[in-house]
């Protein structure tokens, strides 16, 4: 129910871990499957190291991607946490909007990715010299951003600096995304062929519980109430830590281990090599864009980038009026909790369905429930303040909150799952990793920018009134302080957040019923549609 995360939809990100934060990241579940494919399939003809099989013959290498990704989830964590702070200032819907663009990073590195596989110290390490520089320059910003954070978010003298806020996260999320990159590829010639599968689980694992420490912990251990209540004898008007607090603590952790990285982890230079070896730049870029320009791609990107209008305002804006209606943001973030196991069971489950060669129809089947389901969200936020009492929320509100989540994940999963398998199943085997990415860029943009215009247009159609001072109004910003200054209150008569969510609704069972049925019919393109031209020359 938080606001936007990569995902991982970066997830972020951003998997997001937060209810109604639905920003699954497909770059990095599935496309690490492809990548290793398309790895072994360049490497076909080269000689294969001696290598220990199992994989505790590697156990050493894998805790140390294990730990990488943890790292790498620790930033999308803290990002995803600060519209839920924000909203507890009271900032506008146009600011939340603003701070939204901070979690489009992930979904667009596939733009400098060429240059982080193509420019390297060969000495140094091809993927140490990004990932090492990387987590320092993390280190050292984060750091400097605990100084910095405490004033940005304002106080009782003065509002939260929105802007410096987002250039501040988005060069964050920017570093974060670059170290996935180079985590990435390491990993790749990091493990062996045997147990090179390792690497998503890593991935999966290693980011979860990153967000999970970034984000969901964070927050619990941030609230003055949730520590006095559960974790405190005596109560104190602070939570155990701040964020400046927890900021410096993990720059300083980030800084530690990229040196001990840095002068203990050798990269082979030999062996593996040739496993990694990829086109130049220039190569790299005009793929893409030969990838791009087949018609049943771009049948593929258009479709896939407005098929989730319709749950812009549940995924984007849902959390936080929960907020805004006074539901702490701690308890809103540990709801999500019990919904791991869920997470995990259900792309296992939903994959036998999609398994087929019309994975599509799953999402189609799956559509229709999800968008009434934004319907459904616009009542429980409705209804939120109708049980609210003195001493927070019953129960039962809770347990209601807890099962709309889950029904949404049945929902969100089905559409992921099967769309992942269909790109999957599209894409060329020889260049899989690129075309994987590319297709999974397009489909993070798709939620990125419908979320981001939900929370843009939220204010715009809300309507307010003055109320105990004749003559005023709260049409804008500047109107609302002389309403107040006069002794009136700006009061909602229409919120924009209900005009959205039917709209939406509207325009999602629009693309269903006139789009839908074509976007299926893409399963029925000849596999030549899909495969790409590359050019023989180098």
């Amino acid at each position: 129910m938080a606001p936007v995360l990569a995902h991982k939809d970066s997830r972020q990100r951003r998997q997001n871990l937060q209810p109604f934060n639905i920003n699954i990241n497909e770059e990095n579940f599935h496309t690490k499957v492809e990548e290793g494919r398309e790895a072994l399939l360049q490497d076909y003809d080269t000689p294969v190291p001696n290598v220990v099989t199992g994989y505790k013959g590697e156990l050493g290498n894998i805790s140390l991607l294990l730990f990488l990704y943890v790292l790498q989830g620790i930033p999308l964590g803290l990002a995803g946490s600060i519209p839920l702070i924000l909203q507890t200032k009271n900032v506008s819907y146009t600011d939340q909007a603003f701070f939204s663009f901070v979690f489009w990073p992930f979904s667009l590195k596939l733009l400098w990715a060429p240059l982080v596989d193509a420019v390297y110290i060969k000495k140094f390490g091809r993927r140490k010299s990004w990932l090492v520089p990387t987590q320092y320059i993390l280190g050292f910003f984060m750091i400097y951003l605990s100084t910095k954070v405490d004033t940005l978010l304002g106080n009782d003298r003065h509002s939260p600096d929105i802007i410096a806020l987002t250039v501040a996260f988005f060069i964050f999320e920017v570093l974060a995304a670059t170290q996935d990159i180079a985590v990435d590829g390491w990993a790749l010639t990091m493990l062996s062929r045997q147990n090179v599968g390792y690497a998503s689980t890593c991935n999966s694992v290693g980011q979860t519980a990153g967000y999970f420490m970034g984000n969901v912990l964070f927050l619990a251990l941030e609230s003055a109430d949730f520590c006095n209540k559960y974790l405190r004898l005596t109560p104190q008007s602070r939570g155990i830590v701040t964020l400046a607090d927890f900021m410096f603590f993990w720059g300083a952790v980030f800084l530690i281990t990229t040196t001990i990285v840095a002068l203990l982890k050798k990269e082979d230079q030999k062996g593996l090599q040739q496993r990694e070896e990829t086109q130049n730049i220039k190569e790299t870029y005009r793929l893409l864009f030969s990838i791009v320009q087949m018609p049943a791609v771009l049948s593929f990107c258009f479709l896939i980038l407005t098929a989730k209008i319709g749950f812009s305002a549940a995924d984007a804006v849902t959390g936080l009026k929960m907020v805004e209606q006074g539901v702490p943001k701690e308890h809103l973030a540990l709801l999500a909790v019990p919904m791991v196991p869920l997470q995990i069971l259900l792309p296992l489950l939903i994959s036998k369905y999609t398994a087929g060669p019309r994975p599509l129809n799953v999402m189609y089947k799956a559509m229709p429930f999800r968008l009434l389901m934004g319907l459904e969200f616009a009542i429980l936020v409705w209804w939120t303040p109708k049980v609210a009492h003195e001493g927070g929320f019953p129960i039962y509100y809770y347990i209601v909150v807890l099962l709309s989540y889950a029904l949404h994940q049945v929902t969100v999963y089905s559409m992921y799952v099967a769309v992942m398998a269909f790109n999957a199943k599209i894409s060329d085997p020889l260049i899989g990793g690129t075309y994987m990415t590319l297709l999974n860029t397009v489909s993070n943009l798709g939620g990125n920018w419908p979320a981001t215009v939900a929370l843009w247009l939220v204010d715009p159609l809300t309507v307010k009134e003055c109320v105990g001072a004749q003559g005023q109004s709260c049409g804008t910003a500047n109107a609302a302080e002389l309403c107040t200054q006069l002794g009136g209150t700006c009061v909602t008569t229409l919120d924009g957040y209900y005009v959205e969510s039917v709209v939406c609704v509207l325009l999602g069972f629009g693309w269903w019923f006139f789009l839908g049925p074509k976007f299926t019919r893409l399963q029925d393109e000849d596999s030549s549609s899909w495969k790409c031209r590359r050019s023989t020359s180098n």
